[in-house]
């Protein structure tokens, strides 16, 4: 069962807001519990605008990577691009390496790490078959590199100058390099939220600004051409979307939508996607297919999708995307399956804080996706680990908020062969011969900090309404919060003492759709994966008679016509009394 929170709000600072901005009072009693200190930061909020934008020159030696990078555009030299096999770090390639040829730079090439071969990150594995290949001058890296040490002391005996470029937490040290760009080194809040994209891209902005300011040639252009790329990987990191990612992507998604590019086109069409596309569709449809080449074998064919201009090609590597992610879904759904079963068998909510499952044969391509499944399951931080046949193992960890996972590695760091990442998410790797040990040292470590905590999940409700606020024009004000993501979730209401109305139908195999009504008003609703897809049973009963139920607003749309409906996410046996 979950426990009901009401959001605080301030219910004269909504008056102001519906006054003298001329809101909805369902906005603004939804804005009044967000915190903000004044109306401007309001307005800000509602309209986030490219002007807003910080300085890029106010991040730490700024300075000296646009020097350097100039530097090797007007010699000449071949400048290697360097970066990680995700979504982000496959767009932060494709942002810096467009860019620096835009600039006028004479060869710029680009790599990503091999999942498989390379590990996470910048390595010297990796650096060595690059270099294989082409050995530049100068290395710049994007999204990856801030603890990378030996590989960086690697780069400089082979006599290669480095620039990093980061968005993940510092180590005790920092790589050797003309440059370590890292939002986290400087004193603003609000870039050091900035996924490995949003750094590419003030990367970007500081050497046109400087080159502009300096009158080189090839500096006229206009950067919000890339905003799309931007906005992919900010979405698919999962960082806030608050301060100057919302502002990246609110504009960033204005551009896909208005993008005749063949990537955006091709990656609709595998994905079936029609009319505007909104943040849950680069989290849920667009991100998974880009995920998924770097998942089960190479990442390089996404980067390829992203720098062809051949129509053709794009649509077939579109479709190689599709299929590679279809098959990561066949490959997870077992892997989850096998875990559940096993972690089912000894679960105890009063001893296990910190659960780990491993096994031989498990892909390392999908434990990460594994992990926040079995996280949201038994709401406990959770690591998955995959073994390979000569005993090595990776590892990838989701937490749960109130508990920060990379602390809880480092509490098991006498077992680890190496480790790293940030509060919600972090990677490991681990002799199989530790494993045991890692088991016992993990869950202690969480138990430390969650034993006397209340683990039940939280539903948080941001305001209570009635049935007849589900409306047309609010469902359109509301729409105003957008976009949606990480620390700035659809909001969620919460109605008393409705029945169903009628009686509950299956839909889709695992969703349940039905309608309730207060007497006056009856509105459509969906609980999506209320249903076994096994059994057919309902996961949990609605309860006889009247019930409380926390719902978002959706938009449904069948055959042509859009009807709002609420998106059922609990509910209970109505209590009059309290609204929490």
């Amino acid at each position: 069962m979950k426990i009901w929170k009401t959001k605080s709000a301030d219910p004269d600072f909504a008056r102001q807001l519906a006054d003298k901005l001329n809101l909805p009072s369902i906005l603004a009693n939804v804005l009044s519990g967000y915190g903000f200190a004044d109306i401007e930061a309001v307005e800000r909020f509602l309209d986030p605008k490219l002007k807003d934008v910080s300085d890029p020159f106010l991040i730490p030696r700024m300075d000296k990577a646009v020097r350097r990078i100039w530097q090797a555009i007007a010699a000449k030299e071949k400048i290697l691009v360097f970066g990680d096999y995700d979504v982000d770090g496959i767009v932060s390639t494709v942002l810096l390496v467009k860019i620096l040829l835009r600039l006028g730079a004479h060869c710029v090439i680009p790599c990503l790490p091999d999942r498989q071969e390379d590990g996470y990150g910048l390595t010297v594995a990796a650096l060595q078959r690059s270099f294989r290949q082409a050995k530049p001058s100068l290395l710049i890296t994007v999204d990856c590199g801030i603890n990378a040490l030996e590989a960086a002391e690697f780069i400089k005996k082979e006599g290669i100058d480095l620039i990093v470029t980061d968005h993940h937490e510092l180590g005790n040290a920092l790589p050797t390099a003309v440059a370590v760009i890292n939002p986290k080194l400087g004193e603003s809040d609000s870039v050091k939220m900035l996924a490995g994209v949003g750094v590419a891209f003030k990367l970007c902005h500081a050497l046109l600004k400087h080159g502009m300011t300096e009158k080189y040639a090839g500096t006229d252009f206009d950067l919000r051409e890339y905003l799309d790329l931007v906005a992919l990987g900010t979405v698919a990191d999962i960082v806030p979307l608050l301060d100057e990612n919302r502002i990246f992507v609110r504009h960033g998604l204005s551009r896909i939508n208005s993008s005749d590019l063949s990537a955006w086109r091709a990656l609709k069409e595998v994905a079936s996607l029609k009319g505007c596309l909104d943040t849950y569709h680069l989290a849920f449809c667009i991100a998974p297919r880009i995920n998924a080449a770097g998942r089960l074998d190479s990442a390089e064919i996404a980067l390829e999708f992203f720098l062809t201009e051949d129509e053709n090609r794009a649509k077939a590597i579109a479709q190689k995307l599709d299929k590679a992610n279809r098959d990561r879904q066949a490959i997870e759904a077992q892997i989850l399956k096998e875990a559940a079963a096993e972690i089912d068998n000894y679960f105890k909510p009063d001893v296990h804080y910190g659960i780990v499952i491993g096994r031989r044969s498990w892909h390392v391509g999908v434990i990460g996706i594994v992990a926040s499944r079995l996280a949201a399951r038994y709401n406990r931080p959770v690591i998955v680990i995959g073994f390979d046949e000569q005993g090595a193992g990776r590892g990838s960890g989701r937490s749960i908020n109130g508990y920060n996972i990379l602390n809880g590695l480092n509490e098991c760091r006498t077992v680890l062969a190496a480790w790293g990442g940030h509060e919600m998410a972090a990677g490991m790797e681990i002799k199989e011969n530790n494993y045991e040990q890692f088991c016992q040292l993990f869950n202690q470590a969480a138990g430390r900090d969650l034993k006397d905590k209340n683990l039940a999940p939280i539903q948080l409700i941001n305001a209570w309404i009635e049935l007849n606020d589900v409306s047309d024009d609010n469902f359109k004000a509301l729409e105003k919060l957008a976009p949606f993501g990480q620390n700035n979730p659809k909001p969620v209401f919460a109605a008393r003492g409705v029945k169903v109305a009628g009686s509950p139908r299956i839909v889709g195999k695992k969703h349940l759709r039905f309608s309730v009504s207060d007497g006056k008003k009856t509105v459509g609703a969906i609980a999506f994966n209320h249903v076994e897809s096994v059994t057919g049973m309902a996961r949990r009963k609605i309860p006889e008679g009247l019930i409380d139920i926390a719902f978002q607003i959706r938009k449904n749309s069948f055959n042509g016509a859009e009807n709002l409906e609420l998106n059922i996410l609990d509910y209970r046996k109505a209590s009059p009394a309290t609204k929490s």
